[in-house]
């Protein structure tokens, strides 16, 4: 035995089998008699390369599909990438700067042309290392959200629930990146603590000599001010009902209103509001009727709007508002704070920014009804049980979802406007032109007349179709694929993006199929590193599984990586 360990050599014999498996198409399949047995990939990022997280994964969907072909089923594995919108625009826009390109320099055509060419060069690099560690996927039905039938499929889609009266353009609050310049999902969002600091700044009361005194950790937001908040049971601040306070600084009169939703412990009980730049302020802000001065720029410098420090950068003006605030005597000290600042995870440098911005969103009360139902009557059951309940949380407090990203590298929404800044949503340019002749009733109008949306869908718009889209069930509905395949068997992920993934992948096969889009999911758990953080390329804290490979074999890394994971438990690398 000792003999035959120091003669092994893994990368011999599992190069030597995994060839001749795909000599002989021993991972394809085609509907027949047999009983189906099918997993879809959870498309990785087209930019990704493997990581542990990857490794437990596929391993768990290898086992899985391996011992359904034991079994004599038809077992299919469906392989495939996600074109990671934010990502992917980061690293061509990265890539062309190296070459002294500016994004800004380039109409749409020419950096998509950059960017599929990036794609071309690099976006097959997981797949390939995929095949690497063993996978046995039927690697001929590889697909990618922006190939064909997945982009078609997906502007059918939106133009179908916008007639439906599902989904409607409006302003609202959206998580920011302030690089990248787009809105953000929640996902996209990574909350770090931060050693801080709480401002207590001076509010002169308009007709007497007092201040009201704001704690607040962003001074640099007081142009945006227009009103103070006490909460109406707070004794202590009982003597401010009724009055006007100056924005220190900017020397502009806000209202005192009242409301329940300060909290009287924090700071002094007085809060500023900012509607246009934070979530809880806009709520408050609509609530109560207030002007909504936005201060920022795209960018996150200082807009004509605030007045002062105009085109200065967000964090340069904290600094220099903190000093002219001292110098005017309106600080009344400045303590340290612990507190949590969102980041992008696209760009892990750059805080976010709450921001009312003009997007496209997705009306979810009523189109998540069957999927919530689905899952906590256990027609999908979940494993482990336990995460019915985060899925009951987030399912039961569904919001609108923001799904339009200013980017170019996606699924350009298709809504064309006219010149009056009205506008007609179609499959293409050609049928929007027909809408507009017909609703404006000018028969003289031209595509020149038409002017597409700029913006392109989030990229979850695009994969929570994939269940149904890997087999052209949009633009074919009850095709022979569909029919065979779907529901597939089981879906397996980590719990981390229950909602914005497994939870609209459900919510669409109720829509567009009238059934579920799998029967099983199993949760595994987060590989992390040693200090708890998510193993992550953003990160860099992955070791490289192919290291591994190299000493322990693709076998030996993959048994041990799953035996360190219990369904829906994290481990520790």
């Amino acid at each position: 035995m000792n003999e035959l360990a120091k003669t092994y050599s893994p990368a011999d014999v599992e190069d030597k089998w995994y060839s001749y498996w795909m000599e002989h198409d021993l991972f394809k399949s085609v509907p027949d008699e047999r009983e189906p047995y099918t997993i879809v990939i959870p498309p990785p990022n087209v930019t990704g390369i493997l990581h542990m997280g990857h490794m437990l994964n596929n391993t768990i969907q290898d086992i899985l599909i391996r011992r359904a072909r034991t079994e004599g089923k038809n077992a299919l594995w469906v392989p495939g990438t996600d074109h990671a919108a934010i990502a992917t625009e980061a690293k061509v826009v990265a890539k062309l700067a190296k070459d002294g390109i500016k994004k800004s320099d380039l109409t749409r055509e020419q950096f998509l042309a950059h960017a599929w060419d990036w794609k071309e060069k690099y976006g097959g690099t997981i797949l390939e290392q995929l095949k690497k560690i063993g996978a046995s996927c039927d690697w001929s039905r590889t697909a990618f959200t922006m190939d064909d039938i997945r982009s078609k499929s997906v502007i059918k889609v939106f133009c179908e629930l916008y007639r439906k009266g599902l989904i409607y353009r409006g302003k609202r609050m959206v998580n920011w990146d302030p690089k990248a310049c787009t809105a953000l999902s929640d996902i996209e969002v990574i909350y770090k603590e931060e050693h801080s600091k709480l401002y207590y700044l001076r509010y002169h009361i308009v007709g007497e000599d007092g201040y009201a005194v704001v704690a607040t950790t962003r001074p640099e937001t007081i142009m945006g001010d227009t009103a103070m908040c006490i909460n109406p049971n707070d004794p202590k601040n009982a003597h401010l009902r009724g009055k006007r306070v100056i924005v220190p600084l900017v020397n502009r009169e806000i209202p005192v209103i009242e409301d329940d939703y300060v909290d009287i412990e924090f700071g002094t009980g007085c809060l500023k509001v900012t509607p246009a730049h934070d979530m809880n302020d806009n709520m408050l802000g609509a609530k109560h009727n207030l002007e909504t001065i936005d201060i920022f720029n795209d960018n996150g410098t200082i807009s004509e709007a605030a007045g002062m420090y105009v085109g200065m950068d967000r964090f340069e003006v904290r600094k220099q508002i903190a000093k002219d605030l001292e110098a005017a005597g309106l600080i009344e000290k400045i303590e340290d704070y612990e507190n949590k600042v969102g980041y992008s995870e696209r760009n892990p440098d750059t805080a976010t920014e709450p921001r009312l911005s003009d997007q496209w969103f997705l009306k979810m009360d009523e189109i998540s009804k069957p999927a919530h139902r689905a899952v906590m009557e256990d027609v999908i059951k979940f494993v482990p049980e336990k995460f019915k309940n985060t899925y009951n949380t987030w399912m039961a407090e569904i919001k609108d979802w923001c799904i339009s990203r200013q980017l170019w590298w996606g699924h350009q929404i298709p809504a064309y406007y006219l010149s009056d800044g009205t506008f007609v949503v179609a499959e293409n340019p050609e049928k929007a032109l027909e809408e507009a002749m017909s609703v404006t009733g000018n028969a003289a109008l031209t595509l020149d007349d038409l002017h597409q949306d700029e913006d392109c869908l989030d990229t979850w718009f695009s994969s929570w179709l994939w269940p149904i889209s890997l087999f052209n069930g949009i633009l074919e509905p009850g095709n022979e694929e569909i029919k065979y395949y779907y529901p597939t068997t089981t879906l397996v992920t980590a719990p981390d993006i229950i909602f914005f993934w497994v939870a609209r992948m459900i919510i669409a096969g109720y829509e567009f199929v009238g059934e579920m889009p799998f029967k099983n999911v199993y949760f595994t758990g987060i590989v992390r590193d040693k200090i708890g953080r998510k193993m992550s390329k953003q990160f860099g804290n992955s070791p490289d599984p192919f290291d591994l490979i190299a000493a322990y074999g693709a076998d030996g890394v993959r048994m041990r990586v799953r035996l360190a994971a219990p369904a829906g438990n994290d481990v520790l690398y």
